[in-house]
């Protein structure tokens, strides 16, 4: 019983403590549950390693996993019969080895390196036991395209987990969504001409979901090419993704990197994201969240919104973008909400932020539609306490270096900027940044110059019940 109990320690010290403890090489552990079968030179921002720096190396097996103390319960998909030739459906394998090492965790689910494995949509159901390790060493990839996707499986989601409290998904594989024959559907805005859709079926899965869970921990992956969103939480508690790069083309459609919804307590940290929607959005329902030393772009930039689409009611607070590095993207730190709906944004900090060659680096749009003509409406999700701190660099003069576009109704309020720094990218005529209704104060001289912000608070704010949350 002694001998047991350490070893019990000793692999419970390297789940907690995210050491590659875990064996990559392909074995064949068995276990009675298994079946046999460039930057502006005043910047003083610490920047993250750029997407050149060879993050998919550093990412790499090649940083060893040590053998597993507890190596009974490693539960190899190949020992339940997965292939792994990219070819042969191994859905089945892969749920049996959940299942089994959920019954018996803590325990490892192992994809070993080497193998390519296709799955179809596929939900892996908890609670396990006592939390469980899926590490991904391999290649995981879905069905090739739409007309290659099963006519009686769910179009909108393809690996789930649900209810996977204390899961811990790392490694030095890759998850690879092919998604570009989704992209090319006649539905997506790019098919059709100045940006109209075409008839027919337009869902398109997310490549990685997670769903009711706690204490979620996505550390050292690689995913790329995901039909729509690569990772998403849904109702979960204490997320953790470091470490992950999530690579797809610029012109892929509704790509967001990581999506947040309905959940508390996150942190992104250490990340490389280029796609062709936001790198990282944030929902309605979503409570403090941290994103630091995040490289962003190719992208449409970090969100918060879209919120109060179709008179919905959305509430966000405590929001922290930090160390972070835009480029050549659509939006730099964007809020966005539609007429409509009610709620509030609060507690928001951007800080330390370099932006590259970035057409909106800092927006606020309560006036967000999708189309060329949306109706006025009087209410809005208020939107207050928003820091803006040493945000520096270079905007396509296309559009201005800051946008403030507040509600004629819930005017945005206590909006505080200092040491702005943003110069156009060609050029050096420096565009008027835009404000309207945005009420606040520049604390340092800003470029542009921040003088539109008007000083204190409106003289009348709607007074009901709309904004509480």
């Amino acid at each position: 019983m002694e001998e047991v109990s350490k070893t019990m320690l000793t692999f419970l010290f390297c789940i907690s403590t995210l050491l590659p403890c875990i064996h990559s090489r392909t074995g064949n552990h068995h276990h009675k549950h298994q079946h046999q079968h460039q930057h502006h030179k005043s910047s003083s921002i610490a920047l993250p390693p750029s997407p050149d720096s060879h993050i998919l190396d550093d990412l790499s097996p090649s940083t060893s996993p040590a053998p597993s103390p507890f190596s009974d319960n490693i539960f190899n998909v190949r020992s339940f019969g997965a292939v792994g030739d990219g070819v042969a459906d191994d859905t089945e394998a892969f749920k049996t080895a959940w299942d089994s090492a959920c019954e018996a965790s803590p325990a490892v689910v192992l994809v070993p390196a080497s193998f390519t494995f296709m799955i179809q949509s596929t939900i892996f159901t908890g609670p396990c036991q006592n939390g469980i390790v899926f590490q991904v060493e391999g290649v995981i990839m879905p069905p090739d395209g739409p007309d290659s996707w099963p006519a009686n499986i769910h179009r909108k989601q393809w690996l789930v987990f649900y209810k996977a409290d204390g899961l811990i998904l790392h490694g030095g594989g890759l998850i690879d969504g092919r998604g570009e024959k989704w992209w090319n559907l006649p539905c997506k805005p790019h098919k059709g001409a100045n940006g109209t859709t075409l008839p027919g079926p337009c869902d398109s899965p997310v490549a990685l979901r997670f769903f009711s869970s706690s204490n979620i921990t996505l550390h050292g992956m690689k995913i790329i090419n995901s039909p729509q969103f690569h990772v998403r939480f849904d109702n979960c508690k204490n997320i953790s993704v470091d470490s992950v790069s999530i690579t797809s083309p610029a012109h892929s459609p509704n790509t967001d990197g990581i999506h947040i919804e309905n959940s508390i307590s996150a942190s992104i940290h250490n990340s490389i994201i280029s796609n062709g929607d936001d790198c990282v959005s944030i929902g309605a329902g979503t409570f403090n969240v941290d994103i630091n030393n995040v490289t962003c772009g190719p992208s449409h930039g970090i969100s918060i919104g879209s919120l109060g689409k179709q008179n919905t009611h959305a509430c966000v607070s405590n929001i922290t973008v930090k160390n972070a590095v835009i480029k050549n993207s659509d939006n730099g730190v964007r809020i966005k909400t539609w007429q409509g709906g009610s709620g509030t944004v609060s507690s928001v900090k951007f800080q330390d932020i370099h932006m590259d060659n970035v057409r909106n680096p800092i927006i606020i749009d309560q006036y967000y539609c999708l189309i060329k003509e949306c109706a006025n409406q009087t209410k809005a999700v208020s939107v207050s306490n928003i820091a803006y701190t040493n945000i520096k660099g270079t905007y396509d003069v296309r559009s201005p270096a800051v946008h403030f576009g507040c509600s004629d109704s819930r005017p945005c309020t206590n909006i505080t900027v200092s040491e702005i720094e943003l110069l156009p990218a060609n050029g050096v005529s420096i565009a008027d940044p835009f404000c309207w209704n945005v009420y606040g104060a520049m604390d340092t001289v800003t470029i542009p110059p921040l003088f539109c912000i008007l000083d204190g608070l409106p003289r009348t704010i709607m007074d009901d019940d709309a904004e509480k949350c």
